[in-house]
């Protein structure tokens, strides 16, 4: 037995999915020197037809508590050189054991149809997951992209456990159509959300890394309704009324910013322009992560008017963003930067999960393993796995999200 937490992770990419469970199972337990309380599985969809099999195989070679995992469309682990590796499209299982003395694991299964009404007390939320909010819990959630009602569960989730971490991602499939695999305590789901909430001698913390850059300045929203911008004001720190002057068509403003870049911004911006939204209200100086990044969906001509993916209200200041595989580089790179400074001063880090868009990976880099070697680059001795998503959930801010286009750790540390 053993005070300090251990971390195994296994990657198989065996055709054979007996072949690739006791590949995964016999490497895990060679390196695990203490009886694991929590198991965590990411299985390529290649094997969805069997995702039935799953988790009777496991039960069979694996003596675990808990057991959470899903289906997606790439998957990453530790292969057998111990370096991390991203497999998209083929074949691939990636398990990870965790002995986590001192740490309370709570698995849940959250049907869809069971998510109470958004007006319900914190209570109702609470009675959900099963583990009082005193504990500080900190979640990992995996949820199906269709039947989940995945917004409105953070939300709640936050309402009920503020300040707890919660990271995770979407299941995802290689081929439109295909079942999600859920997996929770040797069940398999095909519908709603599965979790593990650790409390107790546990930290997790996080890296959300959205890649982009903001281009031109920040404005204020003067006039909206629900995701629809009517009116952008020069945020130049005096409060703004819709009646104010100076608001114009968002449209209109952002031709102006787009005239102002580089001939090569502008090609970007035809096709990969976003929209940041600042999520501190009292923040003067807007810098990197202070944005929750949203997808452009569309432009109305007519008024000048903008729609982004998700609610605005007046007050709310923005910026527009670009995103491309230099600028997703450079984002999670500072931050990695970032977090390796702190992380000097509390060691302790033993495994870290990695929750990535099924837009990055080989689809944006051009390359294999980008994301994941660089965060082996500065945090080399944590074990790391994960799969891509359907959309990843982390905070920003304060608050949790669904994300696209991004990457999402979560590194377990003990909190003595």
């Amino acid at each position: 037995m053993t005070n300090s937490i251990q971390w195994a992770n296994a990657l198989s990419t065996r055709p054979s999915l007996e072949a690739a469970v006791a590949e995964v199972v016999d490497r895990v337990q060679q390196s695990l020197t203490a009886s694991p309380d929590l198991g965590l599985v990411f299985i390529s969809s290649a094997y969805a037809s069997e995702y039935s099999r799953v988790m009777p195989l496991l039960k069979e070679q694996l003596s675990v508590p808990v057991l959470i995992g899903c289906g997606g469309a790439g998957i990453v682990g530790m292969n057998t050189q111990g370096e991390a590796q991203e497999l998209e499209g083929e074949p691939a299982l990636s398990l990870s054991v965790a002995h986590l003395p001192g740490v309370n694991v709570h698995a849940f299964y959250i049907p869809a149809n069971n998510l109470p009404d958004m007006d319900s007390p914190p209570a109702a939320w609470v009675e959900l997951v099963g583990v009082p909010p005193e504990e500080q819990p900190q979640f990992i959630l995996l949820a199906d992209p269709f039947s989940s009602g995945v917004n409105d569960l953070l939300q709640g989730l936050d309402f009920a456990y503020p300040g707890s971490n919660k990271v995770g991602g979407l299941a995802s499939a290689s081929a439109m159509g295909a079942q999600s695999g859920l997996f929770c305590n040797y069940k398999l789901y095909r519908e709603g959300t599965v979790g593990v909430a650790l409390s107790g001698n546990i930290v997790l913390e996080t890296i959300v890394a959205q890649g982009c850059r903001p281009i031109g300045q920040t404005y204020q929203v003067t006039s909206c309704e629900r995701n629809i911008i009517l009116e952008l004001a020069t945020q130049d720190g005096t409060e703004i009324t819709a009646s104010d002057p100076n608001s114009r068509p968002p449209l209109e403003v952002l031709r102006d910013v787009i005239q102002g870049l580089s001939d090569s911004d502008r090609e970007l911006a035809q096709h990969s322009l976003f929209v940041g939204v600042a999520r501190d209200e009292f923040k003067q100086q807007l810098g990197h992560g202070d944005f929750l990044v949203r997808n452009l969906l569309g432009v109305d001509p007519r008024v000048g008017a903008i729609a982004i993916g998700d609610r605005v209200r007046p007050g709310q200041r923005i910026q527009f963003h670009l995103r491309d595989a230099r600028t997703s580089e450079e984002d999670l790179e500072l931050l990695l930067q970032h977090y390796q400074k702190e992380d000097l001063h509390t060691p302790g880090a033993a495994g870290a999960l990695m929750f990535s868009c099924l837009g990055r990976g080989e689809r944006l880099y051009g390359k294999p393993d980008f994301d994941s070697q660089l965060f082996r680059r500065y945090l080399n001795d944590i074990q790391l796995a994960g799969f891509f998503c359907n959309g990843e959930i982390g905070p920003v801010g304060g608050s949790t999200f669904l994300h696209g286009y991004t990457s999402v750790f979560g590194i377990c540390r003990s909190k003595d």
